[in-house]
């Protein structure tokens, strides 16, 4: 992808201008962001997605005494007619299990793979929507099918319905309103006030990212860098030999204080440790995920990462789905364009040395990627 080239899909900007303009500052309307767009799946194919136990799904609709919220496996016999109004279906992480949707998620990878998150789509009959709501994280919303009409302004002091089972706004004063159709795009900042509603039926895209808080993401690269310790240095045991006698049981022993001291510098001390857990972290397979077992790689073939495998690295490592490796020189660089391309060809492959090729194969046969189709 060339950044700095303009792009219809940001309304003539490059992706360069776009995040420098627009990005976390203020909205973009762009119509005909994707001439010709539709809907990445079907309507009968959507709800069988949100049948099954491995698609994240919620239905929402808009009664006379309130809201109300299901969240999937929903059958089709729980979702209500099509020619009843009112009603919404969201299907989490579509780009997992269609490839036109994966596809369609793959041109906003101007932005680091760290903060793209999933495709989202949005199913409506008339007058559906989810209320006026803010996001803590940025937003595309793509029109694929039909029309929906966009109320959007900021909220500078968020205030909530009670008892909502939906976290709705009760204090939203739009700013302005657009229509829009199959092709149009909004993009919207975190905290930016929104409130779509659907024209007769309709579906919208949404392209979603992950802005992690501070407390989960330490937490989580703790625990990465304590399950990677050596196992002299996690199960070493404290020890008081010259323990005296004392008249205050309840205060905790200077030693044992130190101890604990100790124990967190030295997990703090592990060489590449931070580095390790945070690309681990984040490239952790989200909770629904899972591999199908797969095959040795053929001789003479090109690879394809799974749709479902998350892939990055940093200077000195390359992570995927949870886990890290060492890289440099020419693996290093195949597998880094590995990440960024999600592909590699057969004469890319033909380059990777010795142990970097039996990593291949132990991702093809864990399902992490594939064969490049012909």
């Amino acid at each position: 992808m060339d950044i700095e080239a303009p792009t219809a899909l940001l309304g003539g900007l490059s992706p360069q201008a776009f995040m420098r303009r627009h990005w976390q500052k203020k909205p973009l309307l762009v119509r005909q962001a994707w001439a010709g767009a539709t809907a990445p799946v079907s309507r009968s194919a959507l709800f069988e997605l949100a049948a099954r136990d491995d698609v994240e799904s919620r239905l929402i609709q808009q009664r006379e005494d309130g809201w109300a919220l299901r969240r999937g496996p929903l059958s089709r016999r729980a979702l209500p007619p099509v020619s009843r109004p009112g009603w919404t279906l969201l299907v989490q992480g579509l780009d997992l299990h269609v490839p036109a949707a994966h596809e369609l998620l793959s041109r906003f990878r101007f932005v680091p793979q760290a903060r793209l998150d999933d495709l989202m789509i949005s199913y409506a009959t008339d007058g559906g929507g989810v209320g006026p709501h803010v996001d803590a994280y940025d937003v595309f919303l793509l029109q694929v099918q039909g029309r929906r009409r966009w109320r959007v302004g900021r909220v500078p002091h968020p205030q909530w319905v009670d008892g909502a089972p939906l976290k709705l706004l009760s204090n939203f004063e739009p700013e302005t309103e657009w229509v829009l159709e199959p092709g149009d795009m909004l993009y919207l900042p975190p905290l930016w006030g929104h409130d779509g509603v659907a024209e007769g039926e309709c579906m919208t895209c949404s392209v979603g990212f992950q802005a992690p808080a501070a407390a989960p993401l330490a937490h989580d690269m703790l625990q990465h860098m304590i399950d990677g310790l050596d196992t002299d240095v996690s199960e070493r045991l404290y020890r008081d030999p010259h323990q005296p006698a004392t008249d205050a049981p309840g205060r905790i022993p200077d030693a044992l204080a130190a101890f604990a001291h100790d124990a967190v510098q030295r997990v703090l001390r592990e060489p590449d440790a931070l580095a390790c857990a945070l690309g681990e972290s984040l490239t952790e397979p989200k909770p629904l995920v899972w591999f199908d077992a797969g095959t040795q790689l053929a001789p003479g073939v090109g690879v394809q990462l799974d749709p479902r495998s998350r892939m990055m690295y940093d200077a000195r490592h390359v992570f995927i789905n949870g886990e890290s490796f060492r890289a440099g020189g020419r693996d290093a660089s195949l597998m880094r364009r590995l990440a960024d391309r999600q592909v590699l060809q057969a004469t890319e492959v033909a380059r990777l040395g010795e142990e970097a090729r039996a990593l291949l194969d132990e991702w093809a046969c864990a399902g992490w990627l594939r064969p490049l189709a012909a």
